[in-house]
């Protein structure tokens, strides 16, 4: 069941990615589908930090014109789309409120401190949430001394000494290991 819902989700991150991309080309019928597909979100971030419709609006707007001059500068890295547009709308958003609070007396740090969480925001709790599991599903995939491997050095933290002392390997042994799993990760979080 999870990897019906990474594939539902790959599909939906291609097709904004397509969809960016033919933006980039200026086509305004691609713009038309990313706005269609992702408004409703990226109006509910200008909300949430704004809490003022019209100007939640007008900064959507703002989104929007920003996603077409700046389309052509999305990479498609393997990060989520909706992450680019929502970091877009959250500083458009940061923006505004600087703006309102210099015409209010209020500094603009103020503002900024008021919604500034250290806290993960749900959208990136989500976000890192299905990332976890993509990466647990590709790490499956790997031979299982590799995953240890990758494990051992990128999650736990271990060095290359300490890992090649424990599994009793030479480190260059340790280094192709690793070296041959990254790249099928790699592989396996671009599908």
């Amino acid at each position: 069941m999870t990897r019906g819902r990474c594939r539902l989700s790959d599909a939906r991150r291609i097709a904004l990615e397509e969809l960016i991309a033919r933006v980039a080309l200026g086509d305004r019928a691609a713009f038309d589908a990313l706005y269609d597909l992702t408004s409703a979100k990226l109006y509910a971030v200008c909300l949430s930090l704004l809490q003022d419709r019209p100007e939640a609006e007008d900064t959507l707007q703002e989104v929007y014109v920003s996603v077409w001059r700046s389309a052509s500068r999305y990479l498609v890295n393997g990060l989520s789309p909706m992450t680019w547009l929502i970091t877009i709308a959250r500083n458009r958003a940061i923006d505004r409120l600087r703006a309102r609070g210099t015409r209010q007396g209020t500094t603009p740090a103020d503002e900024v401190a008021a919604i500034a969480s250290t806290e993960p925001s749900p959208e990136s709790a989500a976000i890192r949430a299905q990332e976890r599991v993509m990466l647990a599903g590709c790490l499956e995939q790997l031979d299982p001394t590799q995953a240890e491997a990758v494990r051992a050095v990128y999650l736990e933290g271990l060095t290359y000494a300490d890992l090649a002392a424990r599994e009793g390997v030479a480190i260059n042994t340790l280094r192709s290991w690793l070296r041959r799993g990254l790249l099928r990760l790699k592989d396996c979080v671009s599908r």
